[in-house]
């Protein structure tokens, strides 16, 4: 039942290692935070209103919530503002600068640690946010095995490169990968298909509002909007720009 926290204590290590060179990782050797210096604490108030939306549909109460991958901490500090009752937060994170900044919104009940999450001894949560992780980790199929024990409850976030914009656009998937790490590139179907691969059930899903940050992205955003209004499926695979919020377990 939605709302359930009923589950192990703690869950041990799976040994799963996210990164096989972290000299060579961009999040680890400090290439990520030159080129994204924020950590893209700007779209934090926008992440954790989507999830708080997510969470308000489905009726979850949960009392521990963790999130691996959690950059500058900013989405849960937010999140932190938005729950009306007791909740214990806990940030993972591999990428040194990223931590550095989310200690400092360290409070009595929101903790971050320098950790690869599927090499450390972990308590069970109640609710996991994985927000825009899965398409820069190497071996994705292998992380999303391993963290499937670790909670109750999963809200994911899925960052939609592939398109027929994106396909007809030159270098647009090298962009995403050269500015932003993304080894992997998703639409809805392969997003929903992978999590489902990986045996997990999918419980509800929705696109979060577009948000038009660059001036080409705000150029189409009318064209964008309207098309959605439409046909969200269509407009999503038409022009991209969009992301999936997906609550599973």
């Amino acid at each position: 039942m939605p709302g359930d926290t009923s589950g192990p204590d703690s869950v041990a290590r799976s040994h799963f290692v996210s990164v096989a060179d972290p000299t060579m990782d961009p999040h680890v050797n400090g290439e990520y935070f030159k080129k994204n210096p924020t950590w893209h604490i700007e779209y934090s108030p926008w992440k954790a209103e989507n999830i708080r939306l997510l969470m308000q549909r489905k009726n979850l109460l949960p009392e521990t919530i963790c999130e691996v991958g959690c950059g500058a901490g900013e989405v849960l500090r937010q999140l932190q503002t938005k729950m009306n009752r007791p909740c214990d937060f806990r940030g993972y994170d591999i990428a040194p600068a990223a931590i550095e900044m989310a200690k400092e919104r360290e409070n009595e009940k929101l903790h971050f640690q320098l950790a690869d999450f599927g090499a450390i001894d972990t308590p069970w949560f109640d609710l996991m946010l994985v927000l825009e992780v899965v398409d820069h980790v190497e071996d994705y199929l292998g992380f999303l095995r391993m963290l499937k024990n670790r909670a109750e409850w999963k809200i994911f976030s899925f960052s939609l490169d592939i398109s027929v914009q994106s396909a007809f656009r030159a270098g647009a998937f090298s962009q995403r990968r050269n500015v932003h790490s993304h080894l992997h590139h998703f639409n809805k179907e392969t997003a929903l298909g992978t999590l489902e691969y990986a045996g997990y059930e999918v419980v509800d899903y929705f696109y979060p509002p577009n948000l038009a940050i660059s001036p080409l992205a705000k150029m189409a955003k009318p064209i964008r909007t309207a098309c959605f209004k439409l046909g969200p499926d269509l407009a999503v695979r038409l022009f991209g720009g969009y992301s999936l919020l997906i609550l599973a377990r």
